[in-house]
């Protein structure tokens, strides 16, 4: 694991001692990055974040601050470490805490994100509860760009207020990426 590209180009991540955490393949994390192309002063959110790779990769490449959620101790832990080795972790902050609880969290705040990545562990039936929480949620707003990685088995379908515009299968990995259809 390390960071593709930017600021921090060829850094290693660290990686996690524990099957709890499933960190993103270099090779997913790069297609999303070549589709996205140009992160630039984006407020990123990485749910289920584990190592924090996309976050991460997303501050290397220019985004101005990033939100890396994980209830895992390991993860929180891991992240930080990275956070430190990559040198960002002035532009981010790191809740230890399910996704809900973060939503309803940053919702308060009045939190607005531009990049979101949800990454739930695969075929736990968290993915479409996620995604239908964040549209109900104020933190998108009509640009916010939603990027699902989950099983193949677990196609997220519809879900109202995010607008499905792509799918790409890498392995036994989907991507999926919603807009947000608020106004």
């Amino acid at each position: 694991m390390r960071v593709i590209s930017g600021k921090a180009k060829g850094r290693p991540l660290f990686g996690p001692k524990t099957e709890a955490i499933r960190p993103v393949l270099d090779q997913v994390k790069e297609a999303i990055f070549n589709i996205l192309f140009d992160v630039t002063d984006f407020t990123v959110l990485d749910l289920f974040a584990g190592t924090g790779a996309m976050g991460i990769e997303a501050l290397s490449r220019g985004a101005k601050e990033a939100v890396f959620v994980d209830n895992l101790k390991d993860a929180v832990r891991l992240i930080g470490k990275n956070l430190d080795a990559c040198g960002f972790a002035d532009r981010a902050t790191v809740l230890g805490m399910g996704a809900d609880r973060a939503i309803r969290v940053l919702s308060r705040q009045g939190k607005k994100f531009d990049l979101i990545f949800v990454d739930p562990p695969y075929q736990k039936r968290f993915i479409k509860k996620t995604l239908r929480a964040l549209a109900e949620s104020p933190l998108l707003h009509p640009n916010t760009l939603v990027i699902s990685e989950h099983h193949p088995k677990e196609m997220p379908g519809d879900i109202e207020g995010l607008s499905l515009t792509d799918s790409r299968k890498y392995g036994q990995t989907m991507v999926s990426f919603f807009r947000s259809t608020s106004l």
